[in-house]
């Protein structure tokens, strides 16, 4: 499962985008562990799949409300699967 919390200065999309950047660039300096190369195939998903336009919106009034929004990021059966929390 991956967490990611965007703020009012980086959206979701961003995020990810940046996690993913991460992700990857620990893979190419040589850290081959699994795990990472699943967290970067389920970002890498996201980004693909996504409707940001959407979950941009959704996010960014609640965080006008000053909400904390987090989405969570895992699979289930093998499928993508992602959801919005508030707090």
């Amino acid at each position: 499962m991956i967490t990611l919390s965007p703020t009012l200065e980086h959206c979701i999309e961003t995020t990810a985008k940046a996690e993913f950047n991460r992700i990857t660039g620990l893979l190419l300096n040589g850290q081959t562990i699994n795990e990472l190369a699943d967290r970067a195939e389920l970002l890498r998903e996201f980004l693909s799949a996504a409707d940001f336009k959407k979950l941009r919106a959704d996010s960014e009034k609640l965080l006008l409300n000053n909400k904390r929004v987090r989405f969570q990021l895992y699979r289930e059966q093998g499928a993508l699967r992602y959801q919005m929390l508030v707090e």
